[in-house]
């Protein structure tokens, strides 16, 4: 086996647990890094906030960085290049963040309400990151200090947020969008939002199939839109549609 052939084995072998190891973390115990951890370990220095972060979640997920060669190797290459320490600027000055009020509001097992990400509380904030030797590294990222954001739930379950893994996904599609918009999945009509505000786009027509969410949507949300007439809200499955839209020739 050659040395490249070597390196993609462990590499593959590698990304896999990296994936298992983060997804643990970020479902049982994302806030378990707390400022008080952070500050004691960089005692107030904020460029090694990133080196420290990534420490305390090593020691969490029960890696062993500095007495056991593979994991200080796998820290190094893999585990500590996935954290970010994120500026909270860009989404609390956000268009829609801004805009959109969000009261508490409940339909059947859906509801909107505000939510709360705590100063160091980890969360996905991109899509994974590539990288040419077969690496494959989430983003992993924190905020210095709370951030509340807007969620829909089903059954108290987050079904869509406005945390920055949303942000960071959609603004590329948003940045593309004009003429007559068509998206599927209404959320928390963050990207029909932000598409209708562009002066390019005539319209915009989002395709739900929870009459709930549609109904939560144009009690709370759509009259905050600054012109609610661009949009168009069709109640279907969004397969169904599609076809339907095929069999039309649109």
């Amino acid at each position: 086996m050659s040395l490249l052939s070597k390196n993609e084995t462990y590499n593959e072998k590698s990304n896999q647990r990296l994936f298992k190891i983060l997804s643990i973390y970020l479902n049982l115990a994302p806030d378990y890094i707390d400022k008080e951890m952070i500050e004691e370990i960089t005692c107030g220095n904020t460029d090694g906030e990133e080196f420290a972060f990534a420490n305390l979640a090593a020691a969490a997920c029960g890696l062993d960085i500095y007495d056991n060669p593979a994991d200080k190797q796998f820290f190094r290459t893999h585990f500590l290049p996935c954290f970010k320490r994120l500026d909270i600027e860009p989404f609390v000055t956000d268009p829609y963040y801004n805009k959109i009020s969000f009261p508490k509001g409940e339909n059947g097992d859906w509801s909107f309400e505000t939510r709360v990400c705590k100063p160091y509380e980890a969360f996905v904030y991109d899509d994974p990151e590539i990288l040419p030797d077969g690496r494959i590294l989430p983003r992993i990222g924190f905020f210095d200090t709370e951030y509340p954001y807007p969620a829909v739930l089903e059954n108290n379950r987050e079904w869509m947020t406005l945390m920055p893994n949303e942000t960071n996904t959609t603004i590329p599609a948003v940045e593309s969008a004009h003429g007559k918009v068509l998206t599927y999945g209404l959320g928390l009509g963050y990207f029909a939002f932000m598409v209708a505000i562009k002066s390019g786009v005539e319209s915009v027509t989002v395709v739900e199939r929870s009459k709930n969410v549609i109904d939560l949507f144009e009690k709370y949300i759509l009259p905050q839109f600054p012109d609610p007439s661009k949009v168009e809200i069709v109640e279907s499955d969004a397969f169904d549609f599609a076809e339907t839209q095929m069999q039309k020739g649109t």
